[in-house]
């Protein structure tokens, strides 16, 4: 049944390979890994592993609910940070995991670069991270996953795209469509303080938690929780390249525009990465 859905996405890139291969020397290569095991996996390079203790993934996932054997689905994945703990975690449990991210059909060079990266760091490694079913999430996309098929649904620094972009409500509704009943989406994102003027509760890349909440309310969701452990007093959420002007990227001037060599990151590199809500929403188990 996963299949056939998965086919009549069209041109969609649809990945099922059976797992294999040693995964290092952090757990039985057979077995199914800890949530622990998986964070300190051998196949993190030291730069990802440098960012665990601002993004802190296992108290962040454990908040929101990730458990052995569920088909989880990550939305807009990226780069892959959280991709390369949770694909082999669940993978190896026996659950089923999603990468629901951009449009091949998307002819612009972001979008065509973030596909061939990520099957490049990801799809072609099924030793690795196993099999990874691959969707869309956008404007005009038919679905995350199947209707009802996922247990978790998680979203890592995305919702802030989706609302300047228009289909903010569409994307609600698709994770909600795809949640089991009693399901969970889980959405980080960085925080813009409620008192600060911004169209549509967005400035610079940070959004207001009442905009995410009032957005998952009318897909239907109800706001179970919120964690601080993603909080940082010392963000401000006003500098000049907006969230991006922290690190990890680390901006010294606009985008496309060349780095100034006389732009003092102190005070930005001082600060660390950005003050980020994390929400855990249930789809009630009745409706």
């Amino acid at each position: 049944m996963r299949s056939r859905w998965m086919l009549s996405l069209g041109s969609l890139v649809f990945v099922l390979i059976p797992l294999g291969g040693a995964l290092g020397a952090t757990a039985d290569p057979s077995g199914p890994l800890s949530l622990q095991q998986a964070v300190g996996g051998e196949w993190r390079d030291a730069a990802e592993r440098s960012r665990d203790a601002d993004r802190h993934p296992e108290e962040v996932l454990t908040f929101l609910g990730l458990e052995p054997g569920m088909t989880v689905v990550e939305i807009s994945p990226g780069s892959g940070w959280y991709t390369r703990i949770l694909a082999p975690y669940v993978n190896r449990s026996g659950g089923a995991f999603f990468a629901a991210g951009f449009d091949p059909n998307d002819e612009s060079a972001y979008a065509q670069r973030g596909l061939t990266n990520f099957k490049t760091q990801f799809l072609d490694q099924p030793d690795i991270y196993g099999p990874i079913e691959v969707t869309v999430v956008g404007p005009t996309s038919e679905g995350v996953s199947p209707e009802a098929s996922a247990d978790l649904i998680l979203t890592f620094r995305s919702a802030h795209n989706w609302v300047p972009s228009g289909y903010a409500e569409k994307v609600f509704a698709d994770l909600y469509r795809a949640l089991k009943p009693g399901g969970v989406l889980g959405v980080v994102d960085h925080r813009l303080p409620e008192d600060v003027e911004a169209e549509n509760g967005v400035r610079g890349g940070y959004i207001q938690e009442s905009v995410v909440v009032a957005l998952a309310e009318t897909a239907g969701f109800v706001l179970e929780a919120s964690s601080p452990v993603n909080a940082n007093a010392a963000d401000t959420a006003d500098h000049p390249f907006g969230v991006w002007t922290l690190p990890p990227t680390g901006l010294t001037a606009g985008f496309g525009k060349s780095r100034d060599p006389n732009f003092d990151r102190t005070r930005y590199d001082a600060i660390g990465e950005s003050d980020r809500f994390t929400l855990r929403f249930r789809k009630p188990a009745r409706e």
